[in-house]
């Protein structure tokens, strides 16, 4: 699949369980991050939703620009690294979604709200982040930016959605200390 993201003049291509709260709901790689299991992986607590439609999309990529958020089949036909997750948006309770390495190392991350579900990026409506939260400006964000290194464990951390909002891109306002609607 290819989402685009158009941060007002500039588009991206997108081919686009540490200890969670019992009530949260997993992408279905979840079971692959319980404590128990051995990494490498990230769970994603979601934060900012606008609302609870359509479904979530996290991707791993290799941790460089030439490659980050480039189309799934080139990464996957040149041997790099690539993983996707898709969930629908839960209807209720915090949210986590978690995704497999396919080693340690430095990886960047993507998370798309597909509020339409229609597989694509629509700049109007849906919601995009990345690890690390780096401010967006009218390009996506350097690799490294988006970037964490990952070990032989699960490691969790929290990515913050962006709507577009006027003629920016940024979180929803009431939502950026870690409300969920």
């Amino acid at each position: 699949m290819k989402y685009i993201l158009a941060v007002t003049t500039l588009a991206l291509s997108m081919t686009a369980y540490a200890a969670v709260p019992p009530k949260a709901e997993r992408g279905r790689s979840g079971a692959d991050c319980r404590a128990a299991e051995s990494g490498p992986a990230v769970n994603v607590n979601v934060l900012g939703l606008k609302d609870r439609r359509g479904k979530l999309i996290l991707e791993l990529y290799p941790e460089n620009d030439a490659d980050f958020l480039e189309s799934d089949k080139a990464l996957i036909a040149a041997g790099k690294p690539f993983r996707r997750v898709p969930m629908e948006t839960p209807k209720s309770a915090s949210v986590s979604i978690c995704i497999r390495a396919p080693g340690p190392g430095r990886y960047a991350l993507v998370l798309l709200h597909d509020r339409d579900g229609n597989g694509k990026f629509g700049l109007s409506g849906d919601g995009v982040g990345f690890a690390n939260n780096p401010k967006l400006g009218l390009r996506k964000p350097a690799a490294k930016a988006a970037g964490l290194a990952l070990g032989s464990g699960v490691r969790s951390i929290s990515i913050v959605l962006n709507y577009r909002q006027g003629i920016g891109v940024g979180p929803i306002k009431s939502q950026t200390a870690g409300g969920q609607p």
